[in-house]
């Protein structure tokens, strides 16, 4: 597949590379974090492709996207809202999302393990997007929490930049052979999901 036949957010993504190089894949990366539907997938064995034919700089575009990985604005988000306000929220009787009582579970497995679901979250479809919340719920270190998002994502980078340069124009195979695997993950997220709402309307209804 030629990249001018690419439509949709693949063909969205493929023009914003090359218009902006470098820059274009960080700014990506970063949206992708606040979007999750914005693919890695393709931003990345893209910007591979574009450094294998000589019109990106395949360092650049790895620190570029690295750099756009570091998501300070949920980690924000979650260091302004707070545990307290969540936890109140959690105790609203129309609130069927979670308990306070599965709140302060999470509270308590992030405190033990955070460090590994910030690094590994990484690697991990929709997860790496929202994993960067919690993170500021608990207040970690804003350097931890640099570091370990850095180095889960440089790694989840040059993977795929990688994967791209090696592929060269066919690139887009990464993609598909990513997609049932995200269909999964995605698919057992909302079953998870639904199922705590249930679990939680019954309980309350209870």
């Amino acid at each position: 597949m030629a990249t001018g036949e690419l439509g949709g957010l693949a063909g969205w993504v493929v023009d914003v590379i090359d218009s902006i190089g470098a820059v274009g894949v960080g700014a990506l990366i970063a949206l992708e974090n606040l979007f999750p539907p914005i693919p890695s997938e393709v931003i990345l064995p893209f910007a591979g492709f574009s450094a294998a034919r000589g019109s990106l700089n395949a360092v650049l575009a790895w620190a570029a996207a690295t750099l756009g990985a570091v998501a300070y604005v949920l980690y924000g988000i979650g260091a302004l809202v707070g545990y307290d306000r969540v936890h109140q929220l959690a105790g609203k009787r129309w609130f069927v999302l979670f308990s306070q009582r599965d709140l302060a579970h999470g509270e308590r497995f992030f405190d033990r393990h955070g460090s590994k679901v910030v690094l590994l979250g990484r690697f991990v479809l929709f997860v790496r997007s929202v994993v960067s919340v919690p993170a500021g719920f608990a207040r970690m270190p804003l350097g931890r929490f640099t570091m370990l998002t850095a180095i889960g994502s440089g790694v989840w980078n040059a993977l795929f930049i990688f994967a791209g340069y090696r592929l060269g124009d066919r690139w887009e195979q990464v993609e598909q052979y990513l997609q049932p695997i995200n269909y999964a993950v995605v698919a057992a997220l909302l079953i998870a999901g639904a199922l705590l709402v249930v679990r939680q309307v019954r309980h309350r209804n209870a």
